[in-house]
């Protein structure tokens, strides 16, 4: 029996340490598997990491060898530009001065002639003792000296009004140089940025709309300035620079043309904006008799203790803009697709298309109120405004 027993266990040992033996070549062969499948993977990142490698290799050569020396040249151009406007300001502050010393020293001989000419009428008094003869001969010398004296004068103030227009228009130079050293700049962090970092920098370096203003009333003309910059600010528009010249290029006297280029916002956007602010003005025209659809007498619609909504800072700038248009005698104005005409009878808003207002400016029709108002009346309904009856009723 013993004998029995220990022959049993002898053989459940012996298959124990069979089975011990075949899981161990199992999990050996599985580990095997497992270091193989790691090294083909090692492997194939290997040779992922090795061409990234070279890709970004040919691609800083590329850089290297290409875009920085580009990007240098660039910025040697625009300092060699930035330096030559730097000049130009430098020689025109000394052009003022010197024109400032030459001004200072006709007021002085202003000053000189004006005491000359008390002294010959002081010796014209004198002369007039004399006999008579004698005081013929010097009254007409002194008559002469005044009548030259007079042609002096007369020279001088000519010349004192010369040299204010001229210092006025050195002092709109300054202005727009100035406005264009800030534009180069601008263009030139923005190029900067473009090439550093590929893609654009800020978009409101850039110009991305036109402007326009004309009146032919002189009296509104600086109110109607400082109104439509002010609208243009609010607007969350930039302007870039302005230029400003006459129906011939430069003549005095004659009404302004004022240009301006603006940035900060694209010309679909300020589309947009500009209709809901139109159109929102248009729900403000009265009908029968009564206030608009959006206006409200007091103590009417609105609860007790609710106040009424405040307007948007542009919505308010551009209603001044258009109700200071509407007191001139004759206007346009421009911001981007927005264009605002006033005739002797009536206040007209559009909504223009890129194709609309290249065609206008083609024709030259932005500086004359009347032929604006007639393009604008050809436009479709959904882009034109007839404000007339709003602007008449404050």
């Amino acid at each position: 029996m013993t004998t029995a027993i220990l022959v049993v266990m002898c053989v459940m040992v012996g298959a124990l340490e069979l089975y011990a033996s075949k899981q161990s070549r199992d999990q050996q062969r599985a580990f095997v598997r497992r270091i193989d499948e790691l090294n083909e993977q090692v492997t194939k990142q290997n040779s992922v990491l090795v061409t990234v490698g070279e890709q970004l290799t040919a691609e800083l050569s590329k850089v290297k060898r290409e875009v920085l020396p580009a990007l240098d040249s660039r910025l040697r151009h625009n300092t060699d530009r930035v330096e030559e406007l730097a000049t130009v300001v430098h020689h025109a502050d000394e052009f003022v001065r010197a024109q400032a010393g030459r001004l200072h020293e006709l007021e002085q001989q202003r000053v000189t002639l004006a005491a000359l000419r008390r002294k010959l009428g002081e010796v014209e008094t004198s002369v007039r003792t004399v006999t008579a003869t004698g005081a013929a001969t010097m009254e007409g010398k002194v008559d002469t000296a005044l009548d030259r004296l007079t042609d002096l004068e007369r020279s001088g103030a000519e010349i004192l009004e010369l040299q204010r227009t001229l210092t006025r228009t050195l002092e709109d130079v300054e202005d727009v140089v100035a406005e264009l050293l800030q534009f180069t700049e601008g263009s030139l962090d923005d190029a900067v940025t473009t090439a550093l970092t590929g893609h654009r920098g800020n978009g409101g370096a850039a110009v991305t709309a036109t402007g326009r203003l004309w009146t032919r009333d002189a009296p509104l003309e600086d109110i109607l300035t400082e109104v439509y910059e002010r609208s243009v600010l609010a607007g969350r528009l930039e302007i870039r620079f302005r230029t400003v010249e006459g129906p011939d290029g430069t003549a005095p006297g004659s009404p302004e043309r004022r240009r301006y280029f603006l940035g900060g916002q694209h010309s679909d956007d300020l589309a947009g904006a500009f209709t809901a602010v139109l159109i929102s003005t248009g729900a403000d025209l009265p009908r029968n008799g009564g206030p608009g659809g959006l206006s409200r007498e007091p103590g009417g619609a609105l609860p007790q203790r609710v106040s009424p909504v405040r307007p948007p800072e542009d919505e308010v700038a551009l209603k001044a803009l258009l109700r200071t248009l509407y007191e001139s005698g004759g206007a346009v104005a421009q911001i981007g697709p927005l264009m605002a005409v006033r005739t002797r009878d009536e206040l007209l808003c559009a909504i223009l298309t890129p194709a609309q207002s290249l065609e206008l400016e083609s024709d030259e029709v932005f500086w004359d109120p009347s032929a604006a108002a007639e393009r604008l009346r050809r436009l479709p309904s959904h882009q034109l405004w007839d404000l007339t009856v709003w602007g008449a009723n404050p």
